[in-house]
């Protein structure tokens, strides 16, 4: 069994887990939510990106994706933002929800798995 690797772990939960080839990511929030969606989504994504570096992955590995959006009425301006920062060709498997997130003012969270 290989060891398990926890990046940045807190009391409540770790930014991510690499387990094997895998890297699990916890959901990457945008820390300004005083951000229309648009600004929101580039934190959101810029986080993704630094905490892959961190575990020796990139975006061109991303294996999966699930979207949460407060309002699912974003949807084109989240894929405005998404679609040119996905690598051609290495595009996710992805599921995009309506949710209501645990901050009011917060209008996306995303959580992928990658491999290493």
């Amino acid at each position: 069994m290989t060891d398990i690797r926890r990046i940045d772990p807190g009391p409540r939960l770790s930014e991510a887990s690499i387990h094997g080839d895998r890297m699990y990511l916890s959901g990457m929030i945008p820390e300004d939510t005083s951000q229309d969606i648009t600004g929101q989504v580039k934190q959101a994504l810029g986080e993704i990106d630094a905490l892959l570096a961190k575990g020796g992955s990139d975006k061109s590995k991303i294996l999966s994706a699930v979207i949460w959006l407060a309002d699912i009425g974003d949807f084109a301006a989240m894929n405005a933002v998404w679609d040119p920062w996905v690598v051609p060709g290495q595009t996710p498997a992805r599921a995009t929800v309506q949710a209501r997130l645990n901050d009011p003012k917060m209008k996306v969270e995303i959580m992928v798995v990658a491999a290493r």
